[in-house]
Formats: structure tokens, C-alpha cells, sequence
């Protein structure tokens, strides 16, 4: 089950270089979600190469805090 959906794309090469720099940015600024699962896909034509990434995730559960005894 999931909440949520990101997409990343790149097509230019400088684009898909950074792609993974980006994808790691955005998990650690979003740390109160919980991936579930993704789907890479690449799709080509004669002049372009484009890389998808779909990351599924939904909110991770709250710390339960521990109760005084």
C-alpha cells in the first residue's frame, strides 16, 4: 500500500548523471517517508536516451515513545 508517488526523469546526459544525486537528495530530505517500492524504466528514439525512476512511499509510522513505568 502506498500514499504517494515521486517521479524522476532525466534525458540530457548532464540530466542523467545527476539522477541519482537527486534521488538521494530527495529520500534524505523526505525522511519521514517510507519507500515501498519503484520501477525503473529507460525508453530510447534515435537522438534521446530517457531514464525514468518512480519511487512509491508512504508515511513512516511515528517513534512511539517510551512511557515512563
Amino acid at each position: 500500500m502506498f500514499t504517494g508517488v515521486k517521479v524522476f526523469s532525466a534525458t540530457k546526459a548532464k540530466e542523467r548523471e545527476e539522477l541519482g544525486e537527486n534521488v538521494t537528495r530527495w529520500i534524505k530530505s523526505n525522511s519521514d517517508l517510507e519507500i515501498v517500492d519503484r520501477v525503473v524504466c529507460q525508453s530510447s528514439d534515435n537522438e534521446f536516451h530517457c531514464y525514468t525512476l518512480v519511487l512509491f512511499y508512504k508515511h513512516a509510522k511515528p517513534a512511539v515513545p517510551a512511557t515512563a513505568p
